[in-house]
């Protein structure tokens, strides 16, 4: 059996309380969980129960107030360009062009355009953005603009993705297309994805296994491994008596967990 690449082992978060405005909160509680090389793991639960505080705990972007943390066996102290990272927005750099924006980490560090240029064509074309190199950010729809953020996430070649619903402004149509992209690209790269949502049916389209997480304090609550095999179509996916299944055992879980979410919240 491969080693995980990621594991966080009885981690715990606590916020310090703003000044003056009393306790301290806590975002996270005893959560243990590993990621698989290769695999494609989404985190489901209601708002605010600390999805994207696991995220920026991996990340290296904040700390563990108690509890183990560890990459490939050791202790993650800070962002390393092993980890990936696509946001809820694009933050594109709107008065540089795709090709410009794609390219901005490495160029930045100095790197010669001779080592990263191919590889930064090639990724746009994964993500059907080829003839778009010199258009600046505004003339692209918001579908695009996220493909372009996606196309920036894998140029350094990440081992491991983390995503913070990239998909969540979008229409439905553009939502799905984005889905099927993902999948594409994930299925040549085989890059390790932790993959936030709220969605219920794209956690079951694109993940291995769901993670359905519990209300403030997080935690996680239930660990499902989606069965259906790939490549998956939707279409053939939401017809299958089995996805229907799936969903309503999970929709009661999130719903359940909604419902505590919004008892707890002072009044």
């Amino acid at each position: 059996m491969s080693k995980p690449r990621i594991q966080l082992q009885h981690v715990s978060k606590r916020f310090a309380g703003a000044p003056g405005s009393g306790a301290p909160a806590d975002a996270l509680t005893d959560i243990s969980l590993t990621l698989e090389p290769g695999e494609f793991v989404c985190l489901l639960g209601p708002s605010g129960c600390g999805k994207s505080t696991i995220l920026n705990l991996i990340a290296g972007f904040d700390r563990p107030t108690s509890g183990a943390l560890l990459l490939d066996g050791n202790p993650i102290q800070r962002p390393g360009p092993e980890r990936g990272f696509v946001f809820q927005q694009p933050t594109l750099f709107p008065w540089l062009s795709v090709l410009d924006n794609v390219t901005f980490g490495p160029r930045m560090a100095g790197v010669p355009a001779s080592t990263y240029l191919s590889d930064a064509r090639r990724y746009l074309a994964l993500v059907g953005l080829e003839g778009f190199e010199h258009h600046a950010p505004w003339q692209l729809s918001g579908g695009m603009r996220q493909r372009v953020a996606l196309a920036r996430a894998w140029l350094p070649g990440p081992e491991i993705l983390l995503m913070d619903e990239p998909f969540g402004a979008l229409d439905a149509q553009t939502r799905l297309m984005m889905q099927e992209l993902l999948i594409d690209v994930w299925t040549s790269t085989r890059t390790t994805i932790l993959f936030v949502t709220h969605d219920v049916d794209e956690a079951l389209f694109l993940a291995d296994r769901v993670l359905v997480m519990s209300a403030r304090p997080g935690t996680v609550r239930e660990e499902l491994r989606v069965p259906f095999e790939r490549p998956r179509d939707i279409e053939s996916l939401t017809a299958d008596p089995e996805f229907g299944a799936l969903k309503r055992r999970v929709l009661h879980v999130v719903r359940e967990e909604a419902r505590r979410a919004v008892v707890k919240e002072p009044a």
